[in-house]
């Protein structure tokens, strides 16, 4: 049994709450559509970092320096993302997961839409990319709430056995997304000829602007499932106390179960990183260092996520059997020597290397990934789940996923790609030692 962090003193006896009117199947399919939807807005922004915006944002800078000023944009979502788990998770803490998730999805379909209108700095100047950045921390906070509702809904829905697997189908969002995110741009850029003007003077806005109907079908899903039983229970528990627990889920969160945050945000830290590395910055080493043509790069990119994929599903599914601890080991130590091998085998310039370097990066990124969305819920009590489950996930993204792609042009141009490399395997060392530390939660029971 776990040992994770219990409060303070003895709980009153939780009454129960009337059964659910929505299916977990549905529940689970509604959070794969909902997350699909809030990464692929995420992600298209990704790609158009690596491939437009520092012409269009930054085209003073130049080539290198405005790589590297876009992919600080690109960055500015993962400073945003604990600041949402924060406000996101109080609410979904307090008034329930699913208004909180329809409240996510809005923010980051406004925001990506208005992207798609945004002025390129030719013609508004330096307020062009000032915007961009503040619609960009738009999109971080609100996937800085989407995640850890997401899967809460599903895991707080799933039977115990079998939690590893229905939690995987938000899991396979962010593969779908990014399937649908690099598919876009490159019809987009086969309807459009994929002329380069044309497609930096308008054709990169249309996936952005795209997004407002993947919204509208987002919120037709949210809008018919209901809130989870185990959350009704808690809030019924929470009505007849007499001494309530602090009304801030942060602070609860913070002050009992703070070790499980950290150690959760370090064990992730690889995950992060190999995600963002294999996807959008290995989207522009791609295209501009090793010079292939934008439609293998895409194309390349929808290959990995299938990949990547699968073995979120399988990982998922197979936690249940060996525990999320040891499925999640097992991708930090792989990644250590992956990332050594990584860009010497990329360099070789050959194609096949390049889909190979980004199909087995988010491999093992997938293998990792699959088993996280019944680990973090389970890690956290439920008045404070939604809280901590969601800080924990995104402090990892900040030090996974906003560090190495604003680090890695400048240590490529100082230092050669193969530092890009060890900076992947320090931080696939950090997440090994933590998760060792976490406890195995398979057995957690989440009432």
């Amino acid at each position: 049994m776990s040992n994770i962090s219990k409060p303070d003193v003895a709980a009153p006896e939780r009454p129960t709450a009337s059964g659910p009117t929505t299916s977990v199947r549905r529940v689970a399919f509604a959070s794969g559509i909902g997350t699909t939807i809030e990464f692929y807005d995420f992600f298209i922004y990704g790609t158009a970092a690596a491939l437009v915006f520092p012409t269009v944002f930054f085209p003073a800078l130049g080539s290198t320096a405005g790589t590297v000023a876009s992919f600080a944009t690109f960055a500015v979502a993962f400073v945003a993302r604990p600041a949402g788990a924060v406000l996101f998770g109080h609410f979904g803490d307090r008034i329930g997961r699913k208004k909180t998730l329809i409240s996510t999805l809005l923010l980051m379909g406004i925001s990506t839409f208005v992207i798609g209108l945004l002025p390129g700095a030719e013609t508004i100047g330096v307020a062009a990319p000032i915007i961009l950045v503040l619609l960009r921390f738009g999109q971080g906070f609100a996937v800085g709430g989407e995640w850890a509702g997401a899967t809460l809904l599903t895991a707080e829905y799933a039977p115990a056995n079998k939690r590893g697997f229905y939690a995987m189908f938000p899991q396979l969002g962010p593969s779908a997304a990014f399937v649908l995110s690099s598919a876009t741009f490159l019809v987009t850029g086969a309807l459009l000829g994929d002329t380069n003007q044309t497609f930096l003077d308008y054709g990169w806005r249309i996936p952005f602007l795209f997004s407002a109907v993947l919204v509208l079908i987002g919120l037709y899903m949210r809008l018919a499932i209901e809130e989870t039983p185990i959350f009704r229970a808690d809030r019924q528990l929470r009505d007849t106390q007499t001494d309530r627990p602090s009304r801030l889920p942060f602070f609860d969160a913070w002050r009992v179960q703070k070790k499980e945050i950290l150690l959760a945000a370090g064990a992730l830290a690889s995950l992060f990183s190999l995600f963002y590395m294999g996807t959008a910055y290995l989207t522009s080493y791609g295209t501009k260092t090793l010079g292939f043509d934008r439609p293998f790069v895409l194309i390349t990119g929808i290959v990995a996520a299938v990949v990547f994929g699968l073995a979120t599903a399988i990982s998922a599914a197979y936690s249940d059997r060996i525990g999320r601890r040891r499925v999640i080991m097992t991708s930090c130590i792989v990644a250590v020597p992956w990332s050594l091998a990584l860009f010497p085998l990329l360099d070789s310039g050959s194609e096949t290397a390049f889909v190979l370097g980004m199909c087995i990066t988010l491999l093992i990124f997938g293998i990792a990934y699959g088993p996280t969305g019944a680990l973090l819920p389970e890690l956290f009590q439920t008045r404070f789940r939604y809280t901590g489950a969601g800080l924990g996930y995104n402090l990892a993204g900040v030090l996974g996923g906003a560090v190495p792609p604003i680090l890695a042009a400048p240590l490529t141009a100082s230092f050669g790609s193969m530092s890009v490399g060890v900076m992947l395997a320090v931080l696939a060392l950090l997440s090994i030692v933590c998760t060792k530390a976490l406890v195995e939660t398979k057995e957690v029971n989440m009432a």
